[in-house]
């Protein structure tokens, strides 16, 4: 391998010929040989874009010339874009402060610059990683800065609207749903009626309470740690720095990003990433509990529950003959215990904020922002390949809301809770309906007995039904 020489403050050092970053990284690449995993490409162009609006920052102060400037913002722009990522090669697992990666962008954009300035790789005295592209900086903000932008970014910008096309989904299957009347169950026990679109309800009301969740906890990021410098005081930065860098960063995203109020608090801890993670974690359990029901729901199709049917997919086994299995679901269910591990890694992480820095950054990063996109991902597929080809078995429905046991509730209060019971204990030895053990002792007149075993008026007690009187799934289990 052709090999090239680059200085750092510790002396020379090879790197390849192709490489765009420095010494600096190359040390990190042989120091940090942990694994194969590497901050998304998404953290590093929101590490470019902080890179451009520091250098058009510190251009507007007079404190960088307008050639300098130029280059670096061309170069970090190319980083933003995703045409460098090649070159960012440390390993998540490094120093704590992510000093590594931030000396690897400034390296890429250094070199990068310098060859849009058709001058050597390595001309520091050109343009300098850390005097030039570095400027009014240091790791210590610059990095706890990029998780938030690139967090809030993806969590506002693709995950919410994919939460909020879920919860559309659902909603259509509530409504789809509406007049079929099922079972309920409790401890996978049978229990009193429902209508399948009030359990569908249910599931939209978890995406939408999930994304307000998320909507509240989001507006900490809009916090910046930019202006602090090294331990939070913002020595050796210009006092309108940070104001004119994050202006540019607003410019360039559309949000609405300001310095923290405090940049002690900023960078010597994660706690709005922290609650950030925590509701991301929420939202994996809410869509836990969905697919698992739906997953349940649909199992059989003979030998289970068998109440609605799934999109038909791909063969479910390599040997069993037309077997299909509910892949999107697992699928989801996997994805989501993978986002609950990574709330308790960045929980870990964020409990290392040891004096005036947090040292477990970038894996607290990787795994914030790997949930995020492992979400936004789960959540749009589970709507196209599961929910919105999900169709009902509303006989089958019928036929389990009919033999619940515990529809019999709605007759306690007249009959009291020990002739019920002795009602569900007949049906049971006799393997019979409540309405068939009901008549034949004459525990009721028969009008009495078609009323309150209405099956449909249960899903509402207390408002008028849509039947004029009677069961409306009477004769469905025939």
């Amino acid at each position: 391998m052709n090999m090239r020489l680059e200085r750092d403050s510790m002396g020379e050092k090879h790197v390849p010929q192709e490489a765009l970053w420095g010494a600096s990284t190359q040390r990190a690449v042989e120091n940090f040989s942990f694994s194969n995993l590497r901050l998304s490409q998404n953290f590093i162009a929101c590490l470019g874009m902080v890179k451009v609006a520091a250098a058009h920052a510190n251009v507007s102060l007079g404190l960088l010339d307008q050639e300098r400037g130029n280059a670096i913002v061309t170069a970090g722009l190319e980083v933003v874009s995703g045409l460098l990522y090649r070159h960012f090669v440390v390993d998540v697992f490094q120093t704590g402060s992510g000093t590594s990666t931030n000396m690897n962008a400034n390296e890429v954009i250094a070199n990068r610059a310098l060859e849009l300035l058709g001058r050597e790789r390595g001309a520091r005295a050109s343009i300098h990683p850390n005097d030039h592209v570095n400027m009014c900086q240091s790791s210590n903000d610059v990095f706890p800065t990029t998780i938030h932008i690139g967090v809030y970014e993806t969590i506002f910008k693709r995950l919410c609207p994919r939460i909020a096309l879920l919860q559309r989904s659902l909603e259509a299957k509530a409504q789809e749903f509406s007049d079929i009347v099922k079972a309920g169950r409790t401890h996978l026990q049978d229990a009193t009626p429902i209508t399948l679109g009030q359990e569908f309800g249910g599931y939209a009301a978890q995406m939408k309470q999930s994304l307000e969740r998320l909507r509240r906890s989001g507006e900490g990021l809009l916090q910046l740690a930019l202006g602090g410098t090294t331990v939070g005081t913002g020595i050796n930065a210009h006092p309108e720095f940070a104001r004119k860098a994050i202006h540019r960063i607003n410019e360039l995203t559309g949000s609405t990003y300001r310095e923290a109020e405090n940049h002690f608090a900023a960078q010597s801890t994660q706690d709005v990433v922290v609650e950030v993670s925590g509701q991301l974690r929420c939202l994996a359990v809410a869509l836990m509990k969905i697919a698992n029901d739906i997953r349940w729901l649909a199992s059989g199709p003979r030998c289970g529950l068998g109440e609605i049917s799934l999109p038909t997919l791909q063969p479910g086994s390599s040997s069993m003959p037309a077997k299909v299995n509910p892949v999107i679901c697992e699928a989801v269910m996997m994805a989501c215990a993978q986002v609950i591990g990574n709330d308790t890694t960045v929980v870990v992480s964020a409990q290392h904020g040891n004096f005036e820095l947090n040292t477990m950054m970038p894996v607290l990063a990787y795994n914030v922002l790997q949930s995020v996109d492992i979400l936004s991902t789960v959540t749009s597929t589970f709507a196209r390949l599961c929910v919105d080809g999900i169709s009902p078995h509303t006989e089958r429905c019928a036929y389990f809301a009919e033999r619940s046991l515990a529809a019999v509730t709605a007759v306690t209060p007249v009959v009291g809770h020990d002739a019920a019971a002795d009602v569900v204990a007949r049906a049971v030895s006799e393997d019979r309906s409540l309405r068939e053990v009901a008549r034949s002792i004459n525990l009721l007149p028969e009008e009495d007995i078609d009323r309150m075993l209405d099956l449909r008026a249960m899903t509402r007690p207390g408002r008028p039904t849509s039947a004029s009187g009677g069961d409306m799934t009477q004769g469905a289990a025939a």
